[in-house]
């Protein structure tokens, strides 16, 4: 088991930047892919951003070319630069950790783009 926790969200004006990262409670190796996902009042989870244990990534339509995940060390394995921000992009994001085909959830961190 590994427990997660998401830092660096807050509250942001429209155009400025937020860096979102991902700590675990051990070092984890053995990574399938890992990634960020946002949930806004009222709509379904969706992806923001994965990237795979050989470095692809991949992002949502509604930030590519803004935001930029990255792969850290085993016990703050990937971030999130977030950059242009939106009022759109307020939501609830979480980190998620697939091991060994084992998804692993964190808890979720708020951001707020005021316009």
């Amino acid at each position: 088991q590994v427990q997660l926790v998401e830092s660096g969200g807050g509250l942001v004006q429209a155009g400025g930047s937020l860096r979102l990262s991902c700590a675990a409670s051990r070092s984890i190796f053995a990574i399938d892919t890992m990634g960020w996902y946002r949930q806004a009042p009222g709509k379904q989870r969706e992806l923001v951003a994965a990237i795979t244990s050989g470095g692809s990534t991949n992002y949502g339509d509604s930030v590519k070319g803004r935001f930029t995940i990255s792969r850290d060390n085993p016990k703050n394995p990937v971030n999130l630069q977030m950059n242009s921000l939106k009022p759109e992009d307020t939501a609830v994001y979480y980190c998620n950790i697939r091991m060994r085909g084992t998804d692993y959830w964190g808890q979720g961190t708020q951001v707020t783009v005021s316009s």
